[in-house]
């Protein structure tokens, strides 16, 4: 007869190879659904496409659907930045201001303004601006050209002073906004954070004017 201890090594190795061939489990876990709806997924929801006509339905056909309907509507219509920069008399402003004779001053000639274009668009500034028109020509530049009256007389006396002055601009612009977050201050009726409200001019303005003032500063040099 065997003895124990052999018998006991036997059992035991015949046991690991059995678990070694066992079929691992399978996981019974359901993974969630992921498909989007226009009704969020609610039964109490309207259905989008069930409920609104085929001819208004996205973005496009409602705006192609609109123009059809009034030409001179609000939802299409673009800003007119040629008509306004002449009615404004923004050309003749920025001449009698000599505007740009103080950026030549500067160092902004039109050979440099050249050389420019290239590094612009390695940076992807001029794609970003190909890609943005609609938001640039209804968003930006009603700002820009209706409050270029008022800018212009100050951007002038900037250029006079030079890249300082858009330096001091820019500090004066984002301590304000760094102010207005500190002491906690709110907007009278509304009761929002003057700080965030304000920061949605002030921020860009400090910006605009710190890259001003580098951008002259490097032209100097």
């Amino acid at each position: 007869m065997a003895p124990l201890s052999t018998l006991f090594t036997s059992a035991a190795l015949l046991a690991t190879g059995a678990s070694a061939f066992t079929a691992p489990s399978q996981s019974t876990a359901v993974r969630p659904s992921t498909n989007l709806y226009e009704n969020f997924g609610f039964d109490f929801a309207e259905d989008q496409v069930e409920n609104t006509p085929q001819i208004i339905l996205g973005e496009a056909n409602y705006k192609k659907w609109v123009n059809s309907v009034d030409p001179d509507n609000m939802l299409n219509r673009q800003y007119a930045v040629l008509t306004r920069v002449r009615e404004l008399g923004l050309l003749e402003k920025t001449a009698e201001l000599g505007i740009l004779s103080k950026l030549e001053k500067n160092g902004l000639t039109l050979e440099k303004a050249e050389a420019l274009l290239p590094k612009l668009e390695e940076l992807g500034l001029l794609s970003l601006v190909a890609n943005n028109q609609q938001l640039l020509i209804n968003g930006v530049a009603p700002l820009a050209v209706e409050g270029a009256p008022l800018l212009l007389p100050v951007v002038a006396g900037a250029l006079d002073i030079g890249p300082a002055a858009f330096f001091l601009a820019a500090a004066g612009a984002g301590g304000l906004d760094a102010y207005l977050f500190a002491s906690g201050a709110e907007v009278p009726f509304i009761g929002l954070p003057a700080g965030a409200v304000a920061g949605l001019l002030l921020i860009p303005l400090t910006a605009v004017s710190a890259g001003v003032g580098v951008a002259l500063g490097s032209l100097k040099n």
